[in-house]
């Protein structure tokens, strides 16, 4: 049975979350430290739920759903600075009801350039750390299609 709280489709196919490189994110050459990069796809990550009408505080507590991430992969092209605003996109790239793999482009929301890419593939766990079908009234916001029914014989 659908909830009545969560969109019949989503309509978000990527979402841009904006951020502003913080000094403490620096290294000692004045750069962004080579894992923040992750933070921030994390960041992006959860904002992408948020646009597209669900929290990952709800899919916890209310389902008992977990996203353990079981692969990142991260390309530096150039650097981000300190007071630099960033925009990280966020989109799904590939989903079942088992889990989840989000792509993100990382630019200098100033000029466009591209700073970095990369993408996280994840698990849906339970509360034991299994994997998990993922409900069907979270399937639109990560794309997943309605299974098909098949006639039954009588």
């Amino acid at each position: 049975m659908p909830d009545e709280n969560l969109p019949n489709e989503n309509p978000v196919r990527s979402h841009v979350t904006r951020l502003r490189v913080r000094y403490a994110e620096t290294d000692q050459m004045g750069v962004v430290y080579y894992a923040n990069y992750l933070i921030w796809m994390e960041v992006g990550r959860a904002e992408y739920c948020r646009a597209a009408g669900i929290r990952y505080r709800d899919m916890e507590e209310d389902d008992g759903i977990r996203l353990a991430v079981v692969e990142a992969h991260c390309r530096y092209l150039h650097p981000a600075r300190y007071d630099e605003e960033i925009a990280v996109k966020t989109r799904v790239a590939n989903a079942s009801r088992r889990g989840v793999e989000f792509q993100y482009e990382i630019s200098d929301a100033r000029s466009g350039r591209q700073l970095a890419y990369g993408e996280t593939k994840h698990l849906f766990l339970g509360a034991g750390m299994r994997p998990v079908k993922l409900p069907e009234k979270y399937w639109a916001l990560y794309g997943i299609e309605p299974l098909a029914e098949t006639p039954r014989i009588t």
